[in-house]
């Protein structure tokens, strides 16, 4: 039951990075595009730094919710939160670039992820391989669709 240490993807969007981040940053949104947590509740105000989340996840008809907490907060640069029941931080990285916008999400786990998570992935996610890659479908495809509701909303 090895994890992967980061999975990442990464996509060239053609707007600026003030236009991702506002859609990047938006964690309301996150239901939107990810094919895994289907909704974020922000708890308290604006977004930054120690802002606290609340996450719906969803695998087929399996449904479990999860904490997190942003842990960086650099606009038009580096969005961060760590997933407080696994100890995996989910990255969006921004980049300018010729055309626009190279935007990049990885997930890493900087400690390993937690023994609880890693039995309960092995024995109600479909195992830890499994599990992983399609984390690694649904960064690819959550990284598609912010592309597209950037371009689209230009």
């Amino acid at each position: 039951m090895v994890n992967r240490e980061r999975i990442e993807a990464s996509i060239d969007i053609d707007a600026s990075p003030a236009e991702v981040w506002s859609v990047v940053s938006d964690l309301k949104r996150m239901g939107e595009w990810s094919p895994q947590c289907r909704r974020m509740i922000v708890r308290g105000g604006e977004v930054g730094v120690g802002t606290r989340t609340i996450n719906i996840n969803r695998q087929g008809w399996k449904v479990w919710p999860t904490r997190s907490e942003v842990k960086i907060f650099e606009p038009e640069r580096q969005l961060a939160l760590k997933i407080a029941e696994n100890g995996t931080v989910w990255t969006y990285e921004l980049e300018p670039t010729a055309t626009g916008t190279r935007l990049t999400e990885h997930r890493t786990a900087p400690h390993g992820v937690s023994s609880l998570s890693n039995t309960l992935t092995q024995h109600v996610l479909g195992g830890t391989e499994s599990f992983e890659t399609d984390l690694q479908s649904g960064i690819e495809q959550t990284l598609h669709t912010i592309k597209s509701t950037v371009e689209r909303g230009r």
